[in-house]
């Protein structure tokens, strides 16, 4: 198994593979939105250059929030009617949340939609940020953010499964511990299927 750890390397093992579908067995929850108009979204899933090796930016989502409160997720937010793209919905995001300036973010691939319970069809964008980036965190938004090493983050071997039974019909849910940290939900969702298209086994 080889894991990317470089800037090339990752650019090379995504691009040069085509886009993996979601786990079948995550999605069967949302079988009730089939037919439903889902509102557009994106995320930006940011690595950083660091001397050990690449990094991925996460958020814990402030606790007070309506949807997903107090889970770890990549920073994005809904599209919005003067956003140009969801790729810059992506950025405007990333900026609000956490204060990263778009000139400090360079975009270089994009996954599948992802339906999410609570009603968005999430387009997540892979991108570089410049290590030097500082952060100027909207707590209305977010109550934390933190770095993983890609090791962790596209190592199979670290991402956890269970399954449970509703209605008679199975659904997975995926997890990666770090230190005091649980990601689960989308996030892991769109992990699993990164590290299907990205890692070589």
């Amino acid at each position: 198994m080889q894991v990317p750890n470089s800037r090339h390397a990752l650019i090379q093992q995504f691009q040069f593979k085509q886009p993996v579908a979601y786990h079948s067995d995550s999605l069967k929850r949302l079988q009730f939105l089939q037919g439903e108009h889902l509102r557009k979204a994106a995320v930006l899933i940011g690595f950083v250059e660091r001397a050990q090796g690449l990094h991925v930016l996460f958020t814990k989502r402030a606790h007070h929030l309506k949807h997903h409160p107090g889970q770890i997720s990549f920073p994005g937010g809904k599209l919005e009617s003067y956003d140009s793209t969801l790729q810059a919905t992506a950025l405007r995001e990333t900026h609000e949340e956490i204060g990263i300036s778009p000139h400090l973010i360079q975009i270089f691939g994009q996954m599948p939609e992802l339906p999410t319970i609570s009603a968005f069809n999430v387009t997540p964008y892979l991108a570089f940020i410049d290590s030097s980036y500082t952060l100027n965190i909207d707590y209305g938004e977010v109550d934390d953010v933190f770095e993983v090493p890609v090791n962790i983050v596209l190592d199979p071997r670290f991402l956890n499964s269970m399954t449970f039974d509703i209605n008679q019909q199975s659904h997975r849910v995926f997890g990666i511990n770090y230190q005091n940290h649980f990601i689960w939900g989308m996030t892991a969702q769109i992990i699993q299927a990164m590290q299907s298209q990205i890692v070589q086994i």
